[in-house]
């Protein structure tokens, strides 16, 4: 994939993310690019520590369900750090 293309999935998968979490408010466009783009990767590496199995990147239902999980990781994290913080 491109980089548009990422980013553009990125946007979504943070947008959603932020929208079930409650933060969607908080991170504007930019923070939706990242923690989609962050939680594509963190979702990827969980993936296939459960599954044993590598993850083809690339635009598929799986892989935009992999991203979103993985940006809820990445946003209860950072929420769980703010509070000790």
């Amino acid at each position: 994939m491109g980089i548009i293309s990422w980013l553009v999935f990125g946007a979504i998968a943070g947008w959603i993310a932020g929208r079930i979490a409650g933060d969607n408010a908080d991170q504007g466009w930019l923070g939706n690019i990242v923690v989609g783009i962050v939680g594509a990767v963190i979702g990827g590496f969980l993936y296939s520590l459960v599954t044993g199995d590598g993850f083809a990147f690339g635009w598929s239902i799986g892989s935009f369900l992999v991203a979103v999980v993985g940006a809820l990781v990445l946003l209860a994290g950072l929420r769980l750090f703010r509070r000790l913080a």
